[in-house]
């Protein structure tokens, strides 16, 4: 069997470590490759993780000169089944499918609707497109049931939408710097006290006015915790003028883009996640293996993993009362901190690794063949 995977290229979080991931071990069970658009980090990472990826380069998103490479290496190569992750790997193959007789397939790795809910102009026009790329495919993976039931609401055909939940490669080994080290780096004095952080892009889907207001909650009766935020965004200015509003600006600390996010997760004690919509994503996994648990909105898979109570804990959308109560109960339990960050692991362990991901991506590439025979 061999496979093709259409991907920008310019991708970082979750879709970065999720190709990366499932590369890794679809390469041990069949043929497979992932073309991409940009030469980024992206490309970089997964040339070091020795995955077989070549760069068909877009002078823009509009440049459709690769359609006649891709029609030419999918002939010669003879790929059974094209499978694409993304808005721009989306649109390119709306003109791609008609010329190719293989059967296509893409990941549903957000709600479509969001992805560009920062940027007018993307959304306005980017948004529109990738919702009409999308209804010309043949089949769709979507990465939790609460997505596959989205798509259905919205008018995709059932029996066309497969469920996998993103894996993490627990073989793979981790690289980070010591904690004292991370936090000299950003010139932050993390002594004795309990350290809260969140990874994401700082726009309005990851919603961290919640992070920010639960933060101040907390510091009105306490000083002995710290608030680390990696990532930038959109909506990076607005949220800093509200930390500084508030008065918490020594305890509440901009990071930037992180690159090393294992430094990150090793150096705080306390994950959190407060998106309004999720898939199932990758950095509670990532913070799993670093033993790092969760609190987190409950949207998307995300009760698939997190346990309230066992491994984390699961708060509604927005609701800033119920994170500020959690992280006030595990500073006078801390001994829950640790517990809990194990238990994830063993969660993660069982039941979503990058293995289980790609052998349940190898049985539906194989049911659409043997269907398509």
């Amino acid at each position: 069997m061999k496979v093709l995977h259409l991907i920008s290229g310019g991708d970082t979080g979750g879709a970065k470590t999720h190709i990366i991931s499932l590369m890794r071990q679809l390469n041990k069970l069949i043929d497979a490759k992932v073309i991409c658009f940009i030469e980024d980090t992206f490309y970089q990472e997964a040339v070091g993780a020795g995955i077989n990826i070549e760069v068909f380069q877009q002078k823009k998103r509009t440049d459709m000169s690769v359609i006649s490479r891709l029609i030419t290496e999918i002939n010669r190569e003879g790929y059974d089944i094209i499978h694409c992750h993304g808005a721009r790997a989306n649109f390119i193959a709306m003109f791609l499918k008609y010329r190719i007789k293989k059967p296509m397939i893409t990941t549903i790795h957000s709600d479509y609707k969001l992805d560009f809910k920062d940027n007018f102009y993307k959304r306005i026009v980017y948004t529109p497109i990738n919702s009409i790329a999308l209804k010309r495919f043949d089949y769709y993976i979507a990465i939790s049931d609460t997505f596959k039931k989205m798509l259905v609401d919205r008018g995709f055909k059932e029996e066309k939408i497969f469920t996998v939940y993103n894996g993490i490669d627990l073989e793979s080994k981790i690289h980070y710097i010591g904690k004292e080290d991370f936090l000299n780096r950003y010139d932050i004095n993390g002594e004795d006290k309990i350290i809260v952080g969140i990874i994401a892009r700082i726009d309005l889907v990851k919603d961290h006015e919640t992070f920010i207001k639960a933060a101040y909650k907390v510091l009105q009766n306490r000083e002995d915790i710290i608030f680390l935020i990696a990532g930038t965004g959109n909506d990076e200015k607005r949220i800093k003028s509200l930390v500084k509003e508030m008065d918490i600006e020594n305890h509440v600390y901009f990071l930037g883009f992180v690159d090393d996010q294992y430094s990150f997760f090793n150096a705080i004690d306390i994950n959190v996640l407060t998106s309004i919509s999720e898939s199932f994503p990758y950095v509670i996994l990532e913070g799993s293996r670093l033993k790092k648990m969760t609190i987190s909105t409950n949207v998307g898979g995300i009760s698939r993993l997190i346990k309230d109570g066992y491994n984390g804990y699961l708060i509604d959308v927005g609701d800033s009362d119920a994170l500020a109560e959690k992280l006030d109960y595990l500073m006078e339990n801390k001994d829950m901190i640790k517990t809990m960050g194990e238990n994830l692991l063993n969660s993660v362990e069982k039941n979503f690794s990058s293995r289980n991901m790609a052998e349940e991506h190898c049985k539906i590439y194989d049911k659409i063949i043997q269907h398509r025979r």
